[in-house]
């Protein structure tokens, strides 16, 4: 089977990649933003792709490859791409075009997920497997995959954390239904919410008013560095808040690399 695959540098989209290689599956194009230099090397998804030999494009080189592609290509697959697919790779595949969410469709759709669960006290996160069409993540549901959580002690961090590991189980699933050759299940999407960034940014602005639990849960909400956090403004100046629990885990990550006085 013939796969496009486009991806966000994080540790589940690499090992992705990776279990769609091990799948015997041939790569016609691996798409991957340029990696940061706070990415780590198990988030690389470019090195997956140069340790097996796959040909790396730019979005735009794909969109000029479409017409060479077309016929060839089976499935394009993207996990936590952040740009929306449009025509023609949308319909470039054969068996399909499916898109790999960081939370449960339809309830959750665009951003900030991890922020808005733990905002929202949610006791069950998720990630979904969907159909691409003309809008963000609004395709038909081939599977979604919901797990507990506690959201007054997960941090946004934590619950990406956990969020990885069931969306690359997810991934193994769906990518074994569609090399299966039996049709994927798809279940058109009820009505659900849209995040944009703006409302994140909103929502991560502490009001001077908040009570001390209001202000705890979004410290937690919004702990995901190096993103900003909860937010004060002060003389035109953004500060991020943090509590001890935080300072605490921090002192320990810095203890166990060495950094130490």
């Amino acid at each position: 089977m013939n796969v496009v695959y486009l991806a966000k540098n994080k540790r589940s989209a690499a090992r992705c990649l990776e279990e769609v290689v091990s799948r015997g599956c041939a790569v016609s194009a691996v798409v991957v933003g340029e990696p940061s230099p706070l990415d780590h090397e198990s988030q690389r998804v470019d090195l997956v792709a140069e340790r097996h030999g796959l040909p790396m494009v730019s979005e735009e080189e794909l969109y000029a490859l479409a017409p060479e592609l077309d016929g060839r290509v089976d499935l394009v697959l993207s996990v936590l791409y952040p740009r929306l697919i449009r025509r023609p790779l949308m319909e470039l595949a054969r068996v399909a075009c499916l898109n790999f969410h960081p939370a449960p469709l339809p309830d959750w759709r665009g951003l900030g997920g991890y922020n808005m669960a733990i905002l929202e006290r949610l006791e069950e996160w998720g990630a979904s497997a969907h159909f691409v069409d003309e809008h963000f993540d609004t395709g038909d549901i081939v599977r979604v995959k919901r797990f507990p959580f506690d959201p007054e002690s997960e941090t946004a961090w934590s619950l990406d954390l956990l969020s990885q590991e069931h969306l690359f189980e997810l991934f193994c699933q769906v990518l074994e239904l569609a090399l299966s050759g039996d049709p994927l299940p798809r279940e058109p999407q009820g009505e659900g919410r849209y995040v944009s960034a703006r409302d994140l940014q909103r929502l991560s602005m502490v009001p001077e008013d908040a009570s001390a639990e209001e202000i705890e849960r979004r410290v937690r909400a919004f702990w995901h560095p190096p993103w900003p956090g909860a937010t004060i403004v002060r003389d035109g100046r953004a500060f991020t808040l943090v509590d001890q629990r935080l300072l605490d885990e921090a002192a320990l990550t810095l203890r166990d690399a060495g950094q130490v006085p």
